[in-house]
């Protein structure tokens, strides 16, 4: 593979913006929003119908090892930030920006990043909750990493994969197991769940709650003032999830850099195809011999696994999109795509709010019935898709 630097455009000339990142990343984040279109909770009156278990599987997380369509969407929206990533840099280059200054803004940004999680898991507390769990959070944490190898070469890129990788791998292959007879309910694990996740054998290193990353917070939040008893989170996610999800993001940079590249545009989406299957067959192997795929602890064979898959993904809207030229049906997704943080921020912080306020001009009884969760979920979905619209008319747009 030539060196990315002899076929890249110049940097003083500002990058074309490809309307396939910002309709697939407008997908990723009205999926997320729609918050499973309520699906899961409608499903639970059909406990014998396979089509609903299927709806249900795809519109919710998975407890531990695999994952569906749902699981997939952080990865797929840390994979557009790196994607964005040289997009950015050149803009800023063409501006005139200097290095220095741009690095010094991805700090900031970083640090913004960070604050916004501990923030929004903050609410509804008595006090500031210091986690990092939020995927603001854990891309704040990785981001400062991510802008260092920017402009590197495939091959550092590629190294640094391969490092984060088998680092991640001997950090919890190497920990100590708990004792035989370890009483996992006390780890915030419950009952039910102990089938799913407490494995035998190797995969047992990254049973929930009892793994290098959970003992390492138990260390690392115990340093913050806070309100909560135990330091275990409910859902086995982990603040060093940031380590391995940098690959996912490394992933993504290598790509947004391929497509600033002067090669023709099927050269490209075959190159993506190819290094989908790539990272699908390591994800794969990986989780079925050495570490298994599990996106809550963001093992090494889950950031493969998903990185195939988003990358395939992001291949075929860049396929129908700019290649094809198909480009009338994205538009309700580039309006979002567009506002990807503002979005984010509503979605987590409005939807109570809203359907508060139906209900009350409209009567509480409004979202009733058997499907009731579901028109509540497209209700909000439609309101926050307007105010984007809104936003995109107006040329308002939200960055940090």
């Amino acid at each position: 593979m030539p060196d990315a630097a002899a076929t890249s455009p110049s940097p003083d000339a500002k990058p074309a913006r490809l309307a396939s990142l910002d309709a697939y990343r407008g997908l990723i984040m009205l999926f997320m929003a729609s918050a499973g279109f309520g699906l899961p909770q409608v499903a639970k009156q059909f406990p014998d119908s396979k089509l609903w278990a299927f709806l249900s599987y795809h519109t919710s997380h998975d407890p531990w090892i695999g994952g569906g369509a749902w699981d997939m969407i952080q990865p797929a929206f840390m994979f557009m930030v790196g994607v964005a990533v040289p997009f950015s840099l050149a803009r800023r280059l063409a501006d005139g920006q200097a290095l220095g200054k741009q690095f010094l803004h991805v700090l900031w940004r970083s640090f913004v990043l960070v604050a916004l999680a501990v923030f929004l898991a903050s609410k509804g507390g008595k006090q500031t909750q210091f986690i990092f769990t939020n995927v603001l959070g854990q891309i704040g944490l990785g981001y400062a990493f991510l802008f260092l190898l920017a402009g590197r070469g495939w091959k550092v890129q590629a190294g640094a994969l391969a490092g984060l990788a088998v680092a991640t791998w001997s950090a919890f292959a190497l920990h100590p197991l708990p004792p035989a007879d370890f009483d996992y309910t006390k780890v915030a694990v419950k009952s039910d769940e102990l089938a799913d996740c407490v494995l035998p054998g190797l995969f047992a290193h990254w049973n929930k709650n009892a793994n290098f990353a959970s003992d390492f917070d138990q260390w690392f939040l115990g340093l913050f003032p806070t309100e909560r008893r135990q330091l275990y989170n409910a859902g086995g996610y982990t603040t060093l999830n940031f380590v391995p999800s940098l690959i996912t993001m490394i992933l993504g940079l290598m790509v947004g850099e391929r497509l600033r590249r002067n090669d023709s545009q099927q050269a490209k989406a075959l190159w993506m195809v190819k290094v989908g299957a790539v990272c699908l067959a390591l994800g794969l192997i990986a989780g079925w011999t050495i570490c298994p795929i599990i996106k809550r602890i963001w093992t090494p064979s889950w950031a493969f696994f998903s990185g195939g898959i988003v990358l395939w993904m992001l291949a075929l809207f860049y396929w129908v999109i700019d290649i094809r030229g198909w480009k009338a049906w994205s538009f309700p997704l580039v309006v979002v795509g567009m506002n990807s943080i503002a979005i984010y921020l509503m979605d987590q912080l409005l939807p109570g709010w809203f359907v508060e306020q139906l209900r009350i001009h409209f009567g509480r009884d409004l979202f009733k019935g058997d499907y009731g969760m579901v028109w509540q979920r497209l209700t909000v979905l439609v309101i926050l898709w307007l105010i984007c619209w809104w936003m995109y008319r107006r040329k308002l747009f939200l960055k940090i």
